[in-house]
């Protein structure tokens, strides 16, 4: 059968406007600044949603990036993201090396983020993660994921929902410099014919999908976003636990708002038992802010406490000397993201606003200074950290 494909590709990218229409649902919808920052947005889920639309399927499944440094709407900085179309009715083996990273996890479920219109539809969750598998004495392991356990299985087996339709990996790290992420495979365990190649007809389908994916997933999170602001205002956390996935984790957003000449003092009592914990910086899109080149993230490794136990973190524009800052990349207003995961207590922080020139007045007198030079260093072995690993 013939199909007629327009002369131009623009005429299946229409929906991107109802991506940029989203300006209206940002803080400062009249802003050149928020306009642009939208644009480039948009682009940027634009970019993701081919890995979405088009390089694997259900039946021929791989591995595709998910959030990262590149596509920033609201990863971890700690995570690599992977993720893979997968169909309920079929088996798929996930095998490979654990590496040493601190957290592996596996999250199966009915429809991913931006992907459908109603995120109502989204659910159907099942997760596993590194405490739930054996691994042999090197690391290796292999998982079977299915409706039900294949008769006479005997190894590590995972459910997964009848209707899911994606697979997400989280390769967590604590120490980016020495840690390893995992090696991993997937496949499908079922039989299914060769990789077809695609017909226009579908070429053109996942051409128009790929245009709604950035409309669904700004409303969708700018949705999460501004709930917290709408809820308890700026510089206040309002501690949560998702429905769905990472159902051991408690997050504590908040929606920060700083002058110039200011900075916000964030602390909090540490957990006993504290498996996992982070903090990082977003956007006003709720898109991470960049954290290679940035120090826009601490986590439990990187972190350093005061004498007395307490966490303290200082976010200002410009280095104030001390531990623990937390660099909002030229962003006086935005958000913040930390979690507790699988700890014993989940303490909420506070956030005080003082003058940036009256900081350490506020601060433990033993609080330490940090030099330029220091500064720089930790920097460096950030960026190269970051750097060595996969990411797309």
């Amino acid at each position: 059968m013939d199909t007629r494909i327009g002369p131009t590709i623009l005429e299946y990218l229409g929906a991107l406007e109802d991506a940029v229409a989203e300006l209206a649902n940002t803080w400062h919808p009249e802003h050149a600044d928020y306009r642009a920052d939208v644009y480039r947005q948009t682009m940027m889920s634009l970019s993701y949603s081919y890995f979405a639309y088009f390089h694997a399927t259900p039946e021929h499944p791989d591995w595709a990036p998910l959030w990262n440094p590149v596509f920033t709407l609201q990863p971890n900085p700690d995570d690599i993201y992977l993720y893979s179309p997968i169909r309920g009715d079929l088996k798929y083996r996930v095998s490979g090396n654990r590496g040493t990273v601190k957290i592996l996890s596996f999250t199966t479920q009915r429809f991913m983020s931006g992907m459908v219109d109603d995120i109502a539809q989204i659910g159907g969750h099942n997760e596993i993660d590194d405490q739930d598998i054996v691994f042999e004495p090197g690391g290796d392991f292999e998982v079977v994921f299915s409706v039900e356990r294949p008769a006479g299985h005997a190894g590590n087996w995972a459910p997964i929902h009848p209707q899911a339709t994606g697979m997400m990996v989280r390769l967590r790290s604590y120490d980016w410099e020495n840690e390893i992420d995992p090696t991993l495979s997937i496949e499908c365990l079922d039989p299914v014919p060769a990789k077809p190649r695609l017909t226009p007809d579908e070429i053109i389908a996942r051409i128009e999908e790929m245009a709604k994916f950035p409309a669904r997933k700004t409303r969708s999170y700018y949705r999460l976003q501004n709930g917290v602001k709408e809820r308890v205002g700026f510089n206040v956390f309002e501690p949560v636990r998702m429905k769905g996935a990472l159902a051991k984790q408690v997050y504590w957003p908040a929606c920060f708002q700083l002058e110039e000449d200011e900075a916000l003092i964030i602390e909090t009592d540490l957990p006993e038992r504290r498996p996992y914990w982070n903090i990082q910086l977003n956007d006003p899109y709720f898109n991470a802010l960049e954290y290679v080149y940035r120090l826009s993230s601490l986590n439990g490794h990187t972190a350093r406490a005061s004498s007395d136990g307490r966490f303290r973190a200082v976010i200002a524009l410009e280095d104030p000397g001390v531990p623990n800052w937390l660099d909002p990349a030229g962003y006086t207003e935005g958000g913040i993201y930390g979690r507790w995961f699988d700890c014993d207590t989940n303490p909420t922080p506070v956030i005080r606003r003082v003058k940036l020139a009256e900081l350490r007045h506020h601060l433990p007198a033993d609080t330490p200074v940090v030099t330029p030079a220091e500064r720089a260093d930790e920097l460096r072995r950030r960026v190269r950290a970051c750097q060595r690993r996969r990411r797309w």
